[in-house]
């Protein structure tokens, strides 16, 4: 199914700029992760009135899907921009070194560790949810290489964020260009040596195909795109998610997809994304503020 005008999509841009980025970057290099926490909270209040497309989004998302009130959904509109912006600041300080000053917690069951470990390729999904880049250095316990897909457009700006930092990140990228199919090589060939690959299963572009699925009591677009790559290419599927549980603490849960390769090639894509959906679901349930997908998701 194609996207139309009542399905709305993502515009290929995510909220945040370099000059954001950098701005925390010399904060937490400077004063420390809990100065950049202060500034954020202040910068929160100027982010909501200037982001009306996201600030749209998110309180739907609140009165529509969750059911909030409006008192309760402007608290919430603010602890998402500011749950968004913390989890920048911890991505940066953790990237700097700082990662002594957190504390990390792990959810990952006996099958999941044994094909992590394993010498086959592996596809990991995930989503525009809690803090996915917190937990790739800690890919490194496996020794093997993370290659993440994702928009050229995302990828430009993360090349400017790590030159300034003058860091080389714990994991390449594959980015995704308009008309052109080279990263589907590029995948397979990751694939073939034995890499994690890793790729968001939940965000719609203009020209993605998708199917609806029942998400949090609404319908809502998932793109068929990483379910159908994954499923073709035959490797083993995990999806991957990394909550932000504390101060300073996280959680990375980590789930194994089921097996389809009995089923049909289209059967078996629409198995894979619904087992995708239904824990995505259970996630974002448990933590509601930390989504950060800024446009119409839902159709409402």
């Amino acid at each position: 199914m194609e996207p139309n005008e009542s399905n709305k999509s993502w515009s290929g841009k995510s909220r945040g700029g370099t000059l954001g980025y950098l701005s925390f970057v010399f904060l937490i290099k400077n004063f420390g992760v809990g100065a950049a926490y202060s500034l954020l909270a202040f910068v929160v209040i100027y982010y909501i009135p200037f982001a009306p497309k996201a600030t749209s989004a998110i309180w739907k998302y609140s009165r529509k899907i969750l059911k909030k009130g409006r008192l309760t959904s402007l608290k919430f509109l603010y602890m998402n921009f500011f749950r968004l912006g913390q989890s920048i600041i911890d991505r940066v300080a953790v990237g700097a070194g700082k990662y002594n000053e957190f504390v990390f917690d792990f959810s990952e069951p006996d099958n999941v560790k044994k094909v992590l470990n394993s010498s086959e390729g592996v596809v990991i999904i995930g989503a525009h949810f809690g803090n996915w880049e917190i937990g790739s250095p800690f890919f490194d316990k496996y020794s093997k290489e993370m290659m993440v897909v994702m928009m050229d457009y995302e990828y430009q700006n993360i090349k400017k964020i790590l030159e300034a930092q003058k860091k080389i990140d714990t994991f390449g990228v594959i980015p995704i260009t308009e008309n052109s199919f080279s990263y589907l090589f590029e995948i397979r060939d990751a694939l073939s040596k034995g890499k994690y690959i890793a790729i968001q299963g939940d965000r719609l572009s203009k020209s993605e195909k998708h199917l609806d699925m029942m998400f949090l009591g609404s319908m809502a677009a998932f793109p068929l795109g990483p379910f159908v790559l994954a499923t073709r290419l035959n490797a083993p599927v995990v999806f991957y998610f990394a909550v932000r549980t504390g101060y300073k603490r996280y959680k990375f849960e980590f789930t194994m997809a089921g097996d389809y390769s009995g089923e049909p090639h289209k059967k078996k894509e629409v198995a894979l994304m619904k087992d995708y959906v239904t824990t995505l679901e259970r996630v974002v349930g448990e933590y509601p503020e930390q989504w950060y997908n800024y446009y119409n998701f839902w159709n409402i």
